[in-house]
C-alpha cells in the first residue's frame, strides 16, 4: 500500500472506532467503508517488468485515444477510473530531463480537452537516442498529482514514480522511432503492458506470453 493510504485508512478508522466507543456503533459504518476502500484505492501491487527496447505503460486503465498530435509525434491516452491502481511508472529507462507542472480545469478525464486543459505534470525522460513525454493528468474528481522524482534523476522501466488520486488521465508522447504496440479500448496495466517497441526491433517471445496472459486477465 502507497504511504498516503495508510494515513487515510488509519485516520477514518480511528475515527470510526471513537465514534462506535461513544455513540451507536452503527453511526461508526460509513467511515469503516470509507477506511476499508481508502486501505484497496491506495494498493501497490508488484509488476513483472518486460525486457528488451520497449515502453510500459505509466498507468493502470482503458487506452481511450492513439493518435497523431503532431508530425511524427503518436499520443496514446489512458483513462484512470476510480477502481484502477493509481501508482505511476516511468514508461522507458532514462535520465528525467525536465518536470513541467501546469495549473487548469479539473473536466472529466475521458474527454479529449484534457490532456490540454486540465491541471497536469508533463515529464519527459531522455536517453542518448530518444525521449518519452508523459503526462499525469488531473481529472473531475482527482485534484491531487504526485510525482517523486527531479530533474537529472535516473528512473529504470517501470520504476515507481508518483501516483494521481481518485481517476485521472495519463498520456505518453512517442516519437517516429517508436511502433506502437496498443489500439483504443486495450486494458493496460502499469508497468507490464507494452505500449511501444522501437522500430526495427524483434518482439522476444516472453514478452508475447505476458502480454497474451495479460488479455485474458484484462479482457477488452
Amino acid at each position: 500500500m502507497v504511504r498516503d493510504g495508510v494515513y487515510y485508512a488509519a485516520g477514518f478508522t480511528l475515527a470510526a472506532a471513537v465514534i462506535a466507543w461513544l455513540t451507536n456503533p452503527w453511526l461508526a459504518l460509513p467511515l469503516f467503508i470509507v477506511g476499508a476502500f481508502c486501505a484497496w484505492f491506495f494498493r501497490d501491487p508488484e509488476r513483472m517488468i518486460p525486457a528488451g527496447p520497449v515502453a510500459v505503460s505509466p498507468a493502470d486503465g482503458r487506452v481511450v485515444s492513439v493518435v497523431e498530435e503532431a508530425p511524427g509525434i503518436t499520443r496514446i491516452s489512458i483513462f484512470l477510473n476510480i477502481f484502477d491502481v493509481h501508482v505511476n511508472r516511468a514508461p522507458i529507462s532514462g535520465i528525467i530531463s525536465s518536470v513541467n507542472y501546469q495549473k487548469g480545469m479539473f473536466l472529466a478525464a475521458s474527454r479529449t480537452a484534457a490532456s490540454v486543459r486540465n491541471e497536469q505534470n508533463q515529464v519527459t525522460i531522455q536517453t542518448e537516442d530518444t525521449q518519452v513525454v508523459f503526462k499525469q493528468i488531473a481529472g473531475l474528481i482527482a485534484r491531487r498529482i504526485v510525482f517523486t522524482k527531479q530533474p537529472g534523476d535516473y528512473v529504470s522501466l517501470g520504476e515507481r514514480v508518483g501516483m494521481i488520486r481518485f481517476g485521472s488521465r495519463a498520456d505518453v508522447l512517442f516519437g517516429p522511432e517508436w511502433h506502437v504496440e496498443v489500439r483504443e479500448g486495450m486494458r493496460v496495466l502499469a508497468g507490464s503492458s507494452v505500449l511501444a517497441r522501437r522500430a526495427g526491433t524483434p518482439e522476444p517471445l516472453e514478452v508475447r506470453t505476458v502480454a497474451l496472459e495479460e488479455s485474458v486477465l484484462c479482457p477488452t
